[in-house]
């Protein structure tokens, strides 16, 4: 799967692991989720409107288009929570049975 970001700069800061779906994946300290979400793949959700794969909208926390959860269940805002060590993402909601369209 290819990335959605690139990272250009700023890349001796230091490693941050965190799971992702279950996949382990490595951003570094001062990244968002969202961040570390696309630049190790090209998507940070699941629609829940059909089989699709959201990407953000905004980028500032005002589209509300970012959500992830944790395994415990919280829901966080992509773009505006940081990354930290042994964090454990979700990127479909844990209790939502949608109806998803084919």
């Amino acid at each position: 799967m290819s990335a959605r970001f690139v990272r250009l700069a700023e890349q001796q800061r230091p490693a941050v692991h965190l799971l992702v779906d279950g996949q382990p994946v490595q951003a570094l300290e001062g990244d968002t989720l969202m961040v570390a979400l696309l630049t190790s793949g090209d998507s940070l959700r699941g629609s829940e409107f059909d089989n699709g794969r959201r990407a953000g909208f905004c980028l500032m926390g005002a589209c509300q288009d970012c959500w992830v959860w944790t395994r415990d269940g919280e829901r966080l805002r992509a773009c505006g929570e940081d990354v930290r060590d042994g964090l454990d993402i979700l990127t479909s909601q844990p209790e939502a049975a949608w109806p998803l369209r084919g």
